[in-house]
């Protein structure tokens, strides 16, 4: 570990938050003299103090131990580039519009790839209203089900959660012309196009 660099972005992630060295130390439970030597790169934090230490500065801790935070390229605008994450804890479902690090219940989340479109769940689409009234020809126990379904078009995404035993249906705004993305626990992230 690179104290100097660990303890310059102590420095500077603690006043981009507007915190001082007394409310950090008071917040881990240490002497605000142990936190300025972190910052001098006289020494790194104990290793239990790192986990409550990224959270307080809102920096993800592989990032802050190797003493800089990789930026990702800026967000080039096209919704089409959608990418989707479950995690695998809690069952969060977290998009992005591009490359991302994404974490949830302290993991670093993968993207979910397109699955072949052979195993893809049958729907079937109908206009009621002002919306498509989608279902699914898919199973919804527990153990094998759609856990989201997503359509995405121009600046939005519409995303529909779904629920064992619920009943495997949905609604979008009717917008033609978008990809319609089905997550299946069981067999993965399907997309579909043309179809709505």
């Amino acid at each position: 570990m690179d104290c100097v660099k660990i303890g310059k972005l102590i420095a500077s992630m603690r006043k981009e938050m507007g915190l001082t060295q007394k409310n950090i130390a008071d917040a881990l439970g240490i002497q605000n003299k142990t936190v300025s030597k972190w910052e001098c790169g006289l020494g790194c934090p104990d290793l239990s103090l790192w986990p409550e230490l990224s959270a307080i500065l809102g920096v993800d801790m592989k990032q802050m131990m190797e003493g800089e935070i990789t930026q990702n390229r800026p967000d080039s605008g096209n919704i089409d580039k959608a990418r989707f994450y479950v995690c695998p804890t809690c069952g969060n479902i977290l998009v992005s519009t591009g490359s991302a690090s994404i974490f949830c219940c302290g993991r670093k989340l993968e993207r979910i790839i397109p699955v072949d479109t052979q195993i893809k769940p049958k729907i079937t689409v109908e206009e009621m209203d002002t919306d498509y009234f989608v279902t699914f020809d898919h199973p919804m126990t527990k153990e094998h089900y759609i856990s989201f379904a997503a359509y995405v078009k121009s600046d939005r995404v519409f995303l529909n959660r779904l629920y064992p035993e619920q009943s495997p249906a949905c609604r979008f705004p009717i917008v033609s012309g978008g990809k319609l993305y089905v997550y299946c626990i069981k067999h993965g992230l399907s997309i579909y196009t043309g179809v709505m």
